[in-house]
């Protein structure tokens, strides 16, 4: 009985350590700035959506968050499409002095550099190709970086799955990339959707280049965007707490989209 009390307990605090941030991120944004800096109230008193309807209305989140949801979706897309048939043909083909059992560690320490080294390198390059400010420089940017950690994330799915199965499908006339399409592809459908949850956490919440690429609503991200919501005199808690609410949801939704597939993708071969 004490035990079951005791687990009942920390499941509770460790419950509420997790849903107090979520519940103070939502009571503030239906608070005004007034509730929130001078009468710090727990609650709010009188909830108000005005906060929710000002971001749309006056400070262009529209924009932003369609500018996340177009260079998250095309980045993510293309990386997973080049790195799944990069992370095939590293799990499928040997090369010369066993460099297959390398490279997707070479990959992923590329994928470790702290991205402020590269910064301005990758900023001079998008200036000499006219690419600041837009979805092209930005799905650029993230897709360089989302391939590489595909490539290692995949390897180790299509490890998993049985040659036999695409030899099978060979000898009954199908073509390598119509086994590897038809039948390689569809078996690692958990390992897709553990891979794209992750790089779409990292591609729709990175700033920095962010930051440094864009300079105008036309292309600002929702995290760059949000950023202009702290001024020099005051920062506008109550807008940027509902731009946290807004921000959260496209994630949420994908994350329900591909939770049948990506616990199951989780223990398949994402941890070697």
């Amino acid at each position: 009985m004490n035990s079951r009390l005791a687990r009942i307990g920390v499941m509770s605090a460790v419950l509420a350590i997790v849903l107090l941030p979520i519940y103070w991120l939502v009571s503030t944004s239906l608070k005004s700035n007034r509730e929130i800096t001078q009468e710090g109230t727990l609650y709010p008193h009188v909830p108000t959506l005005d906060n929710y309807i000002r971001l749309f209305t006056e400070k262009q989140f529209g924009a932003y968050l369609t500018n996340s949801l177009v260079v998250t979706f095309f980045s993510v897309a293309i990386a997973l499409v080049a790195g799944s048939m990069g992370a095939y043909a590293i799990a499928r083909f040997r090369l010369p002095f066993a460099m297959e059992r390398k490279v997707g560690l070479f990959l992923l320490t590329l994928r470790i550099v702290p991205p402020v080294v590269i910064l301005i390198p990758v900023y001079l390059l998008m200036l000499k190709l006219g690419l600041l400010n837009s979805w092209l420089g930005l799905i650029a940017t993230y897709t360089a970086f989302n391939i590489t950690f595909c490539v290692w994330m995949m390897e180790s799915f299509f490890r998993e799955i049985p040659v036999d199965l695409e030899e099978a499908a060979m000898v009954d006339g199908d073509s390598r990339f119509g086994a590897f399409r038809r039948i390689t592809l569809p078996l690692a459908a958990p390992g897709l959707a553990a891979t794209a949850i992750f790089a779409v956490l990292v591609t729709f919440n990175e700033f920095l280049f962010a930051l440094a690429l864009t300079a105008t609503p036309r292309a600002m991200t929702m995290p760059r965007g949000t950023a202009t919501l702290i001024g020099r005199i005051d920062t506008d808690w109550a807008s940027m707490a509902a731009a946290g609410v807004i921000g959260a949801l496209p994630i949420v939704f994908f994350a329900l989209l591909v939770q049948r597939h990506l616990v199951r993708g989780l223990t398949m071969g994402a941890v070697k």
